[in-house]
């Protein structure tokens, strides 16, 4: 099974990254989380640092792009083989670089693609 890393997983049930996490495990999914805070979202543990995670097939992206530049390495480390930007996270630099890094980039919303079967 893939695994996917929810970037920007918040607490509070009514955040998207929050319900991200929730229906990437109805679907079944791997799920790992990094936040600000620890924290659990059912029984995934929300980590804050980077060291914890390995073997990421997608990071789904729930942080704006004002804060991104402080994840590039760490993302660049994972070598997913996509990353999804979710409505607010856009950002066409980061797209060159990922790119440049032979890591697909898909302009989308997860909760969408997991909805419609086109996760």
């Amino acid at each position: 099974m893939k695994k996917t890393l929810v970037l920007g997983a918040s607490l509070k049930p009514e955040r998207y990254s929050n319900l991200a996490v929730n229906r990437l495990l109805d679907k079944g999914i791997e799920t790992v989380a990094f936040g600000l805070r620890e924290g659990k979202i059912r029984d995934v543990d929300i980590k804050t640092d980077f060291e914890d995670f390995q073997d990421i097939q997608t990071i789904t992206l729930y942080i704006g792009k004002k804060h991104q530049s402080e994840y590039v390495d760490k993302i660049l480390s994972l070598q997913p083989e996509r990353v999804i930007f979710n409505p607010g996270t856009e950002n066409p630099e980061l797209y060159e670089i990922l790119k440049k890094n032979n890591i697909a980039v898909e302009v989308a919303c997860t909760l969408v693609l997991l909805g419609t079967g086109q996760y």
